[in-house]
């Protein structure tokens, strides 16, 4: 058993009450890489603001659960290093098992999501309560899920949206003790998060998604008042790399994200954790694909990996400060 404080990791308890406090949203990177995890690091550190190093099933398996751990471990002392004092916490997106959130438990994960929102409501409620048994043994804090929101995303996918319903939130929160609730108010996994017939276009000729469904969101903050509330699938799609990606050889028709005036909206609300993506996928593509473009002999990954963190870290500093509100907190 492997206890994630002796990694430098924090649970996301305090994380949370501060972020209700001051009406921000504590952002959730997913990584697959070395140069995701720099880029996460330094962007939340320069930025002061808290972070979720956020790892998929998929993604645990690709770097190896025991790679994962000293990766982890090297985030925090790197951070430290360089001053940052800002906290950190390791979280596993999307677990589907009882066994895949123990293992996480037990290499050092300091909070996990178990989403059984697939399941009948009852076997939800089962399962999730089984995580939570395991994981306050160990302080280790837990996501459940209510709802299901459509689009794919590594291991995650649904054909469509399941919202949540929010006579059902007191009775999940109340029976599972989780520390959190991840609900679907129409945000969606992945690049793709609507079909064009869904959106409207403004005058600039883009894309614009149906609003989100905050009259959901305002019925369980009625219902569960200074509950912790968690946003999947809330990456913007950022236009400008969309479009980069495009203008070098992609081939990206049609991705449409979440509106940054809407996240903001969301995070001085009940919501405290955003989860962002697919935005850094879009990213490191388009700067690695811009870099190939302009230097085809290039084959030194040094020089279009090095270029796409720098991007990143850019992408960071700034969805923390204009769209989640949580630079300057630490």
């Amino acid at each position: 058993m492997l206890n994630y404080k002796d990694l430098g990791l924090v649970n996301t308890r305090e994380m949370f009450k501060k972020a209700m406090e001051g009406k921000y949203a504590v952002p959730a990177y997913n990584f697959n890489n070395m140069e995701q995890l720099q880029a996460i690091i330094e962007g939340c550190g320069q930025s002061k603001s808290p972070v979720i190093l956020q790892v998929s099933s998929g993604a645990r398996k690709y770097a190896n659960q025991t790679l994962l751990r000293y990766m982890a471990e090297g985030a925090v002392k790197m951070a430290r290093e360089k001053g940052y004092t800002n906290p950190v916490a390791l979280h596993l997106d999307h677990g589907d098992s009882f066994e895949l959130c123990k293992s996480c438990i037990e290499t050092g994960f300091s909070s996990v999501m178990i989403d059984g929102s697939h399941h009948p409501y009852e076997k939800n409620v089962e399962l999730t309560k089984q995580v939570v048994d395991l994981a306050h043994q160990y302080d280790v804090t837990v996501e459940g899920e209510l709802g299901v929101l459509a689009g794919i995303e590594d291991d995650v996918q649904a054909a469509e949206h399941v919202y949540t319903q929010p006579s059902q939130v007191e009775d999940f929160v109340k029976r599972t003790g989780v520390d959190s609730l991840a609900i679907s108010i129409g945000t969606s996994h992945g690049a793709f998060k609507f079909k064009p017939a869904q959106c409207t276009l403004n005058e600039q000729g883009v894309l614009v998604p149906p609003p989100l469904r905050f009259d959901i969101l305002e019925e369980i903050e009625k219902r569960i008042p200074g509950f912790p509330i968690v946003l999947h699938g809330a990456s913007s799609v950022l236009p400008a790399y969309v479009k980069l990606i495009n203008d070098f050889g992609g081939k990206l028709e049609a991705a449409v994200g979440i509106p940054s005036e809407q996240l903001r909206k969301a995070a001085a609300s009940a919501v405290c954790k955003i989860n962002i993506d697919s935005d850094g996928r879009l990213v490191l593509t388009a700067t690695v694909r811009k870099v190939f473009a302009e230097k085809p002999a290039e084959f030194d990954p040094r020089k279009y990996l090095g270029p796409a963190r720098d991007e990143l870290i850019k992408m960071i500093k700034e969805k923390n400060e204009t769209v989640l509100g949580s630079a300057g907190r630490y």
